[in-house]
């Protein structure tokens, strides 16, 4: 799902990225809420420790709003390359997890997949950094940060059904609505495609993504998550190829390459027990 916010986010024409953000989670709030009626849960599920929204609203407005800051205080390619740390973050920041331990191939896989990642962000070509762009720099690495901390602490709250993550689409929906009309003039989709773009995102990239990520962040292996979560940009970028949108080159077939790589390297675990179950 998360492959397709670029394509998405680029049909869906001159709408600000705050207001965007603002109606895309309004429809993530809607498909939770269609979840939680089909599934009959009911609204005491929204009642949780005060950390427990702290972190689920600041996890998912904060990311956004470092996010676009970052992007328009530094250069995109390096901006992106920054805030990309995050799944190495996760990798190496589940050492400090209960009941996990980190080690060599994990690192060595999550490093496999940045590289892919910088690939892809730079076309291969060379990338500088600039210091007249250091605090667009710092605010793509806190976003880094507070993507990776949001999901290494949910799992400290896995008993947290997933369901409240409805909650904090809602607050992160209205929270980007007071960014945007603080910040951003309301520029609304012009045509029925623009508007469909942006249903697909809340639906999906903005809107079904987090739910699964929720629970795959409290009961999955995280060392593998982590450095799995580099083939997001890699398949972004494939599905911009096969949408007519970018070309394929060299540099995306050596990242596929790294980032396949970098997450059996990281997997490297699962591999052996599936063949000790098969002999």
């Amino acid at each position: 799902m998360w492959a397709l916010l670029a394509l998405l986010t680029a049909r869906s024409g001159a709408v600000p990225p705050f207001q965007l953000a603002a109606m895309t989670f309004a429809v993530a709030t809607l498909v939770g809420l269609a979840a939680m009626k089909a599934r009959g849960t009911g609204m005491p599920v929204f009642r949780q420790r005060p950390a427990v929204w702290i972190l689920g609203v600041g996890g998912l407005f904060g990311y956004h709003a470092l996010y676009f800051a970052a992007l328009r205080n530094a250069p995109a390619a390096e901006a992106s390359l920054i805030a990309y740390l995050w799944p190495l973050f996760i990798v190496l920041g589940s050492a400090m997890l209960p009941g996990e331990r980190l080690r060599w191939f994990h690192a060595a896989g999550a490093l496999l997949g940045l590289a892919g990642a910088a690939l892809i962000v730079t076309g291969g070509g060379a990338i500088a950094f600039s210091p007249d762009s250091l605090f667009g720099y710092a605010l793509a690495g806190l976003c880094a940060l507070t993507w990776s901390s949001y999901s290494l602490l949910s799992r400290r709250f896995g008993s947290v059904p997933s369901d409240v993550v409805t909650g904090f689409c809602a607050a992160t929906a209205v929270l980007a609505l007071v960014a945007h009309l603080i910040f951003e003039a309301t520029v609304w989709p012009q045509t029925p495609g623009e508007w469909l773009a942006v249903l697909l995102l809340g639906l999906m990239p903005v809107g079904g993504a987090f739910y699964v990520w929720d629970h795959g962040v409290k009961h999955g292996n995280i060392q593998i998550i982590g450095a799995s979560s580099y083939a997001a940009p890699l398949l972004s970028t494939l599905v911009l190829v096969a949408a007519g949108e970018a070309a394929m080159t060299g540099a995306i077939v050596a990242a596929a390459v790294l980032i396949t790589l970098g997450a059996c390297l990281a997997a490297l675990p699962l591999f052996r027990r599936l063949l000790r179950r098969r002999a």
